[in-house]
């Protein structure tokens, strides 16, 4: 397989599996509202976006993961938030997910970031195994909180 950074001409590849991890969380479809979201995020360089295909298919896609950037007042460097990272059912047990990692992970030391960041469920023990095996590690230094902003 091969991993390459999405561009805009991605988008019709992409737009499918980004549904599908959608849902998989639970969350409507919304086709078109996930696919303008996805291109504001290239268009506007505030997200990388990394896609697995196979060495003979450009019309393949295998998975995605997708990152952001932030920043780490304390170290006064950047952070890159694994925010997005799936894979399609029939590529699933061929380390997509550890291909798309470790292309991630070049990339954050490229950028001379300090770290990257990666939230799961607390019952997702295929993620949690998955990224372990990569070197990530469970945070105990400090809690996570949400606060949710209501539209209303």
């Amino acid at each position: 397989m091969r991993i390459i950074k999405a561009t805009l001409e991605h988008l019709d590849l992409l737009t499918p599996l980004f549904v599908k991890y959608r849902e998989f969380y639970g969350q409507l479809p919304y086709p078109d509202s996930s696919r303008s979201f996805l291109e504001k995020r290239i268009t506007r360089g505030e997200s990388i976006i990394y896609l697995a295909l196979p060495l003979d298919d450009d019309n393949k896609l295998l998975g995605f993961c997708q990152l952001y950037p932030s920043f780490s007042s304390l170290s006064l460097k950047r952070v890159w938030i694994l925010n997005d990272i799936y894979v399609a059912e029939d590529s699933r047990r061929m380390l997509v997910a550890d291909h798309l990692m470790r292309e991630a992970k070049k990339m954050a030391r490229e950028s001379n970031a300090v770290r990257m960041r990666v939230s799961t469920s607390s019952n997702n023990e295929v993620a949690r195994k998955t990224y372990e095996s990569i070197g990530f590690r469970k945070d105990t230094e400090f809690e996570n909180y949400v606060l949710p902003i209501s539209q209303d």
